[in-house]
C-alpha cells in the first residue's frame, strides 16, 4: 500500500486534503524514511483544513461538520476504533466497510474542494496546467474557466492591474502586468517606513 501511495505522489502536482499537512503527509513521510524510500517529487499541498480555520469561523472544523453545515452529505459513519481493531485483525468486512469509507472521504473532500476553492489562498495557478487542444485565453488560475469578467482595478503600493472576476467558480485575480505607460510609473512615489 505504502509504494502505491508513493507513487500515486510521485504522479502529483498538487495535493488537496483536509489537515493532510499536518497529519497525513508526516505521517507519510515517516514510514517512506522507515522504509528507506527517498522523497516523493515535489508537490503543492492544499490543505482545506488550514482554509477553513483562516477564512471562516464555523463552530466546527470537522469535516464532516463543515460539508454538512455547506448543505453536502457528510462522511460515512462506522464503528470507531473497533473498525479500525477489524482491520488490524485481518477481518475482511471491517476492510470493506473502511474502503467505503475511504471512498466517500475523498467524494466529500472533493466536494469540498470545489465549494472553497474561490477562498483559498495561496491555490496553485491552475492556469500553468495547459491541456491538449486549448486555446491560448487567459483562464481563471483557480478553476481553469476562461469567463472572466473585468471588474475594476487592483492596486498595490506602486502600480494598479486588471482585475477580473471569474464566472465559473467566483475567484478574483488580475493580470500579471501593470497598467500605465513608462511615465506615469516613473513619477509614482512611495512612503519610507
Amino acid at each position: 500500500m505504502l509504494y502505491k501511495i508513493y507513487a500515486l505522489l510521485e504522479e502529483a502536482d498538487i495535493v488537496v486534503h483536509y489537515n493532510g499537512s499536518h497529519y497525513d503527509i508526516p505521517t507519510l513521510n515517516r514510514e517512506f524514511l522507515k522504509e528507506k524510500m527517498t522523497p516523493p517529487a515535489p508537490f503543492a499541498e492544499v490543505d482545506l483544513l488550514k482554509t477553513c480555520r483562516s477564512r471562516f469561523r464555523f463552530l466546527s472544523n470537522k469535516l464532516d461538520y463543515v460539508i454538512r453545515f455547506l448543505g453536502e452529505d457528510g462522511k460515512m459513519q462506522h464503528k470507531g476504533m473497533e473498525l479500525w481493531t477489524g482491520c488490524m485483525a485481518g477481518d475482511g468486512g471491517s476492510w470493506k466497510i473502511m474502503e467505503q469509507y475511504n471512498k466517500r472521504g475523498v467524494i466529500v473532500t472533493e466536494r469540498l474542494y470545489t465549494k472553497l476553492r474561490p477562498w483559498i489562498q495561496p491555490h496553485p495557478n491552475l492556469g500553468l496546467f495547459r491541456v491538449e487542444n486549448d486555446d491560448n485565453r487567459p483562464n481563471c488560475p483557480n478553476c481553469r474557466e476562461k469567463a472572466l469578467n473585468a471588474r475594476g482595478k487592483a492596486r498595490n503600493l506602486t502600480m494598479k492591474y486588471q482585475r477580473y472576476q471569474c464566472m465559473g467558480c467566483g475567484k478574483w485575480t488580475r493580470v500579471r502586468l501593470s497598467d500605465g505607460d513608462k511615465e506615469t510609473k516613473k513619477n509614482i512615489l512611495v512612503g519610507i517606513k
